[in-house]
């Protein structure tokens, strides 16, 4: 019996068997699929409910043309294909909400986030899990993702955001097309990870 309650077909779509794809077939990835992603993954746990992730969907030609200027050389080609394109973020004003998010203690806006280093650095650690959330979402709904951090920060930074807004990842996101995936890397066993004190 397993020890995993979640169906094996699951457990291969969301991790055993998903890798991050290279290339895309040109069907499209609509609006509500990504609603439909956003609605699943942003039950996902973080600090004080925080929720500092925010994402710039490129679905423009042009808006796409300034993005694929900014990626390294080697994620430039298969940003300028993929049906979608999303600019993951972390907004470092996300205490501007938590009063609505955490209705039982509405002061932990002031209390804990009143100094901007302390909600960057929050925002940072929270909408980099959120950012593992998505990539997870992506998946669950039979697409297939591409997270990137080979490109230029401060330009996307100044094309796509603002001075309150971090980017973290760019991630191109539909369905996998030819020669999608790379060989399956290794990985480290449960022994050379896990600790028991």
């Amino acid at each position: 019996m397993s020890e995993l309650t979640l169906d094996p077909a699951a457990q291969d779509l969301l991790f055993r068997e998903a890798r991050t794809a290279n290339t895309f077939t040109d069907e499209p990835v609509t609006e509500e699929q990504v609603q439909a992603i956003y609605d699943l993954v942003k039950y996902g746990p973080t600090a004080f409910n925080q929720s500092p992730l925010r994402v710039v969907l490129v679905r423009s030609a042009e808006a796409r043309e300034r993005l694929g200027a900014l990626m390294d050389e080697g994620n430039r080609a298969k940003t300028l294909a993929a049906p979608l394109v999303a600019i993951l973020a972390a907004d470092n004003e996300f205490h501007d909400e938590l009063p609505a998010l955490l209705p039982h203690f509405p002061q932990a806006k002031d209390l804990f986030f009143a100094e901007r280093p302390v909600r960057e650095e929050s925002a940072l650690l929270n909408a980099a899990l959120q950012a593992a959330y998505v990539i997870l979402g992506v998946r669950a709904a039979g697409l297939a993702a591409g997270p990137m951090t080979g490109f230029d920060f401060p330009g996307v930074q100044k094309e796509f955001l603002d001075d309150d807004h971090t980017p973290l990842m760019v991630v191109n996101i539909g369905r996998p097309g030819p020669d999608a995936w790379y060989p399956r890397s290794p990985r480290l066993a449960y022994d050379e990870v896990v600790t028991t004190v």
